[in-house]
């Protein structure tokens, strides 16, 4: 930064001459002072006209809550697959547990983890690839990490392991097994280092770690009963299940045939061609993939989905334009320009992915669609898992333009892509470094 201009008091002065100038800017500053800017900004006669009355809208029921941790994909998931448990079984509501999946994963992450530390312990630890590693775990996730899991665990209902309060509000657990994991990590690169095998302590690694996650979670279940009741209002019992029986009598899909469409329109990622991200993933062996695709066609891929009765599970960037209480993402509900002093805001899709502006953060599932006039979609249903106090009953509205700016991936029966492009699917995968933004988690 040898050119670089410092700030000058001459440079302040000037600014400041300029604000005092202009008395609208005051009356701006007193306004927000006591109001939250998206509220402010919140325009609910543009938001109003997102009305909650769709062309197709596919019952559901009732949203869950991940309450205080950022098991979103998850959530979504276990929601998509509860429609067809509640299909078969003729009930108003079943919920599956999203505790039981949720520490598999950790459990699974914190092998991956292992291994990955293991497999670049001779580079240097400021190397890129081995910073992005040491990152550590999370609650966010991709839906072929919950294929890897479904296929290895199957799923149990949520009275077989029920939620607990570390399962619902994760931050502090998960900070004290990253600091545990990075002291791990130093010690399994001192002994590749060393020319010994980490394998033998790895596994005392994992066996406390396992422990602590029973702890937490607690113990996974083996076997368990299921009780029913139907809309009829009988009674069922169906005893000396396991998690894979379960999956196999109450759902029954085969799950590795939904996979992950996403529209990342950069230069460095043509579309129709398959992508995969180095060292993201949960279970050893599973697998991380996407067919890239234009938004017109991912769009006509999920109403065809829809159409079938099938809701469809997505993910997007959750946190711009967005009316959290009144159940509304549009970006011409909000006018943070003129709150902001004539600010104008133009970053593209492909902008806002290159210059880390936007990236795929939450996990939810689509439920509804309205066309307009040109047969076009013009807003979605969205059911989300923050419980039924946000929105409308836990329900949101996306508009259109929302909709094509903000949505990056969205879970597609491969039955529905043309040869063309189950042929771009199946062809080896371009691999995208791991701080892709593709390869964000929600």
């Amino acid at each position: 930064m040898q050119n670089a201009k410092p700030i000058t008091p001459e440079l302040i002065a000037k600014f400041s001459k300029q604000y005092d100038s202009d008395p609208s800017l005051r009356t701006l500053s007193i306004a927000l002072s006591k109001t939250a800017l998206a509220e402010a900004a919140c325009d609910v006669f543009a938001a109003a006209k997102n009305e909650m009355k769709f062309s197709i809208d596919l019952k559901t029921h009732g949203v869950t809550n991940q309450q205080a941790s950022g098991r979103c994909w998850l959530f979504a998931g276990m929601n998509v697959l509860r429609e067809i448990v509640s299909e078969k079984c003729n009930t108003e509501k079943v919920e599956l547990s999203q505790n039981y999946i949720a520490f598999w994963d950790k459990f699974e992450k914190i092998n991956y983890f292992l291994e990955s530390i293991i497999d670049t312990a001779q580079l240097p630890p400021d190397d890129r690839t081995v910073n992005w590693i040491l990152s550590g775990l999370n609650d966010g996730g991709q839906w072929d990490m919950i294929v890897s899991l479904i296929k290895k665990y199957g799923v149990v209902p949520i009275s077989a392991m029920p939620e607990t309060y570390q399962s619902s509000h994760t931050g502090g657990m998960t900070q004290m097994l990253n600091s545990k994991l990075r002291e791990y990590a130093i010690e399994l690169r001192a002994l590749v280092n060393a020319g010994q095998c980490p394998q033998a302590r790895k596994e005392e690694m994992l066996g406390e770690m396992y422990n602590a996650l029973c702890i937490c979670f607690g113990k996974p279940v083996e076997t368990f009963d299921f009780e029913y009741v139907d809309k009829d209002k009988n009674y069922h019992v169906d005893r000396g299940l396991t998690p894979q029986s379960f999956y196999e009598k109450y759902v029954g899909i085969k799950i590795e045939d939904y996979i992950s469409v996403i529209n990342g329109p950069t230069q460095d990622k043509p579309f129709n061609k398959s992508y995969t991200v180095q060292y993201l993933g949960n279970v050893v062996g599973g697998s991380i993939k996407y067919l890239n695709v234009d938004m017109e066609t991912l769009k006509g891929l999920i109403v065809q989905q829809m159409k079938d009765g099938e809701p469809v599970w997505f993910g997007s960037d959750c946190g711009k334009y967005s009316d959290r209480a009144g159940g509304v993402w549009d970006i011409d509900s909000f006018h943070y320009g003129e709150l902001l002093g004539g600010l104008t805001f133009g970053l593209t899709k492909e902008q806002r992915l290159d210059h880390r502006d936007s990236a795929m953060n939450h996990a939810m599932v689509i439920t509804g669609v309205n066309f307009g006039a040109d047969g076009k979609p013009d807003r979605w249903k969205i059911e989300n898992s923050w419980g039924d106090q946000a929105g409308n009953k836990g329900y949101y509205v996306m508009s259109a333009k929302w909709f094509d700016e903000f949505v990056y991936q969205a879970v597609i029966n491969r039955k529905y892509l043309t040869p063309e492009l189950s042929a771009a699917y199946d062809a080896e995968p371009i691999q995208l470094k791991p701080w892709d933004p593709m390869g964000s988690l929600a």
